[in-house]
């Protein structure tokens, strides 16, 4: 089972340097490298897997990040979010020194897991937990980078119970008078563009707010931006952020779904994005500034649409970036030059040096 996880994890970090671009990281993406220092046999305990639609995700990025931390010396342990968890984490003979979790989804994604690993005194790689439920709610998160200075589309947040009362095709049709169209709807919390819809005609709207309902009881309709879709992933390293280079998406239809995004082979991925170089570090900036606004700390990712005047608009931001073998972040980290073992044990020695106080804090 080793040599197969280490065989696929070569050829997809090979994949990744064959389909990113082959233009060298912008200067500021690049300075700071992280140098990992090997552990002194400190345990990592990644948690993944959770009962959230995002289940597959969170146990394929969780069991890539146990490869590559073993690989670079940490003893790790991988545990699913079940009822043996509590016992798992308060016993003297399993307690880690450090816990990564890496659900995606609610519970993973909405400050829950973080609550009670604080609750626990165990330190964990990621944002707190009042942070990861700002960023959570789209439409909360968009509201605080607006105040930061960023741009997002103009969008509304109506809940399901909304259609009911006011009667579908009424809402629908003030909707489409109000914002115009294209628009885009999605969950309010979610993510893996679970239930997201690209809306270009009116008579469309009624399937993409079933579609959306599906995976929540709240929408959010927004403006859809024509431009170029660029992620920007940010980690905390012994103090400094380290932001990595942006990676541009393009994909077959133009909409990143979540079949676009775990299929490997129709989406392309350019790193850096393909933008002049003041654009570039418009978004690297703009990356950077809904990091430290939203509160969140040790590894984010936030995703922008470029429009067409070069304004990265903010569409989200995510405390639990996935790191499958065709996740983002991964790609971004690769193509600027790290190694994954190296960058990912370099994280977690940082978390450790800072020796995080135990308790819940608000």
């Amino acid at each position: 089972m080793a040599d197969q996880r280490n065989d696929a994890k070569a050829q997809s970090e090979a994949r990744t340097e064959t389909k990113a671009a082959a233009r060298n990281p912008s200067p500021e993406s690049k300075g700071n490298r992280p140098q990992a220092s090997v552990p002194e046999q400190n345990t990592v305990l990644v948690i993944c897997g959770g009962l959230s639609h995002e289940r597959d995700i969170s146990l394929s990025s969780g069991h890539r990040v146990e490869g590559f931390l073993e690989d670079a010396g940490w003893q790790v342990a991988v545990h699913d979010m079940d009822s043996d968890l509590l016992d798992y984490l308060s016993s003297v003979d399993t307690r880690p020194d450090l816990v990564w979790p890496l659900l995606h989804g609610a519970n993973g994604e909405d400050g829950s897991i973080r609550d009670v690993l604080e609750m626990a005194g165990l330190p964990y790689i990621g944002s707190r937990a009042k942070a990861s439920r700002t960023a959570w709610s789209k439409p909360i998160a968009k509201n605080v980078v607006r105040k930061a200075g960023l741009t997002t589309p103009h969008s509304v947040t109506l809940p399901e119970s909304m259609f009911r009362e006011l009667g579908v095709g009424k809402v629908i049709d003030l909707l489409v008078s109000a914002l115009g169209l294209p628009l885009f709807v999605k969950p309010t919390m979610g993510g893996s563009a679970l239930g997201c819809s690209l809306v270009t005609a009116a008579d469309q709207l009624p399937q993409a707010m079933v579609s959306c309902f599906a995976y929540g009881s709240v929408a959010l309709v927004e403006q859809a931006v024509e431009g170029t879709e660029v992620s920007v992933s940010v980690l905390d390293i012994d103090g400094t952020p380290t932001i990595l280079p942006p990676l541009e998406i393009e994909t077959p239809n133009g909409i990143y779904d979540y079949e676009a995004r775990y299929t490997p082979g129709p989406t392309e991925y350019y790193v850096p994005a393909r933008l002049d170089s003041d654009t570039l570090h418009a978004v690297e900036q703009a990356a950077l500034t809904a990091h430290k606004a939203l509160g969140l700390r040790d590894i984010s990712r936030t995703d922008f649409i470029v429009d067409r005047e070069g304004n990265p608009q903010f569409l989200e931001s995510n405390v639990t970036p996935g790191m499958t073998d065709t996740s983002l972040l991964p790609q971004s980290a690769v193509a600027a030059g790290f190694k994954l073992s190296k960058l990912y044990s370099s994280l977690a020695t940082s978390v450790l040096a800072q020796h995080r106080e135990a308790g819940p804090r608000h």
